[in-house]
C-alpha cells in the first residue's frame, strides 16, 4: 500500500478466519482503499507497520487475541455483535464483503461495541465454561443410570442427593433383579458420576481462590442472591461494568426486561428478552429463587420488597425475574463504584 493511502486510511475491517484474514480498508468518506487477504503471521506483521487507525472486526473466537495485538500497536479495536453486522452486508456474501460490513458498521456513531476482555478473564470464563459442561453431563450421568435401573424395576426419586444415596445400595444388593452385565455397567457409570464429582469439587475451589483474591467479586458476594461463582462470572464476562451507561444496560444486556414490541404510540411490553448472556441470566435467576424463599421480610432490603410485591398478588416466577433484574442493577452500581458494598439491612 503507498504512503498516500495509509495515511487517508480512516477505518479496517478484518473478517477473523483460522487460517485467513480479509482485509478491507476505508477512507473518511467511506471509499474503498484496501482489500487484501493475509495469513495469521502476515497480518501481524501488516499492522505493526500500519500507522495508527480504527479496527474492527465481529465479535468471535478469536476476536480478543487480535484486539490485544491491535491495541500493542497502537491501533483502535473495535468489537461489534455479529447481528449488528449483518444489516451492512450488501447482496451476496463472500468474506470480503463481510470486513466491508465491518468497516461500515464501526463508522456508525450509534454501533454497540464488545470491550476487548483480558487473559485474566479468558482464563476465568474457561472455567466456568468447563464447569457447566462437568454439570451438564455429570446430570446426563445420572438420568441415563436411572433410566437403565427402570427397566430392572429399580426406581430412584429424581435428585442428586436421593441418587448418592440410593445407588451404592442398589449395586451392592445381590437380591435385587440387576443381570451381571448391567451391573457392571451401572458400577462404570457410578465411578464416572463420582470422577465427575471430583473434577466439580476441584473447579468449584479454583473459582473460590480467585473469587477470595478479586475485590471486585468480593465486593459482589456482599449482595442477596450473588455468591462467588455468580460474582466470579460477571467478572469474567463483564469486567468493570464501565461499558454499561447505567444499571438498567446491564440487566437489558442479559434480557432480565420486558420484550417490547410498540407501534403506533402504543406501547406492547411483552415476556423477558432472553437476550445476551443466558449462563449470567441463569446464574441470576436461582439466586434471586433463593432469595424469594429465604430473605428476611423484616429487616431486609429486598426482602421488604418480595413481600410488598407477594401482597400486591403477584405471581412468585414474575418476582423471581423482577428480583434478578433488580439484583443485577444492585451487581452494576457495586462494580461502578470503588470499595462499594451492598447494605442489606438498616443500621440499628
Amino acid at each position: 500500500m503507498s504512503r498516500t493511502k495509509a495515511q487517508s486510511l480512516s477505518r479496517m475491517g478484518i473478517d477473523i478466519g483460522k487460517n485467513t484474514f480479509h482485509v478491507v480498508g476505508m477512507d473518511d468518506k467511506g471509499n474503498i482503499l484496501i482489500r487484501r487477504c493475509f495469513t495469521r503471521v502476515k497480518l501481524i506483521e501488516y499492522l505493526a507497520r500500519l500507522p495508527q487507525t480504527t479496527i474492527g472486526m465481529e465479535a468471535c473466537p478469536g476476536c480478543h487475541w487480535l484486539a490485544r495485538k491491535a491495541k500493542s500497536f497502537g491501533h483502535t479495536p473495535c468489537i461489534v455483535p455479529a447481528q449488528f453486522v449483518k444489516p451492512f452486508v450488501k447482496s451476496n456474501k463472500n468474506d470480503l464483503i463481510d470486513a466491508e460490513a465491518i468497516a461500515e458498521a464501526i463508522s456508525r456513531p450509534t454501533m454497540r461495541t464488545v470491550i476487548p476482555k483480558t487473559t485474566a478473564q479468558l482464563d476465568l470464563q474457561a472455567l466456568h465454561r468447563i464447569r457447566e459442561r462437568v454439570v451438564s453431563h455429570k446430570t446426563a450421568v445420572v438420568n441415563q443410570a436411572r433410566a437403565f435401573l427402570l427397566e430392572y424395576g429399580l426406581t430412584i426419586h429424581s435428585g442428586i442427593a436421593k441418587f448418592t444415596h440410593d445407588m451404592p445400595s442398589l449395586l451392592s444388593d445381590e437380591q435385587n433383579e440387576l443381570s451381571p452385565s448391567m451391573r457392571d455397567i451401572l458400577i462404570d457409570l457410578w465411578q464416572e458420576y463420582r470422577s465427575l464429582e471430583e473434577k466439580l469439587l476441584h473447579l468449584r475451589r479454583q473459582i473460590e481462590s480467585i473469587a477470595d483474591a478479586d475485590g471486585i467479586a468480593k465486593r459482589l458476594t456482599s449482595i442477596p442472591g450473588v455468591g462467588k461463582l455468580t460474582a466470579t462470572a460477571m467478572t469474567a464476562f463483564v469486567g468493570n461494568g464501565q461499558q454499561f451507561k447505567s444499571g438498567r444496560n446491564l440487566a437489558a444486556w442479559l434480557g432480565l426486561v420486558p420484550r417490547e414490541y410498540s407501534t403506533g404510540g402504543k406501547q406492547r411490553l411483552l415476556g423477558m428478552s432472553k437476550r445476551g448472556n443466558a449462563y449470567l441470566r441463569k446464574l441470576l435467576i436461582h439466586g434471586a429463587r433463593t432469595c424469594v424463599l429465604h430473605l428476611n421480610r423484616t429487616t431486609n432490603f429486598l426482602g421488604q420488597w418480595v413481600q410488598l410485591m407477594e401482597e400486591r398478588g403477584v405471581h412468585r416466577n414474575k418476582v423471581v425475574v423482577a428480583l434478578a433484574n433488580k439484583i443485577a442493577r444492585i451487581i452494576w452500581a457495586v462494580m461502578t463504584r470503588p470499595g462499594a458494598f451492598y447494605l442489606q439491612q438498616r443500621e440499628i
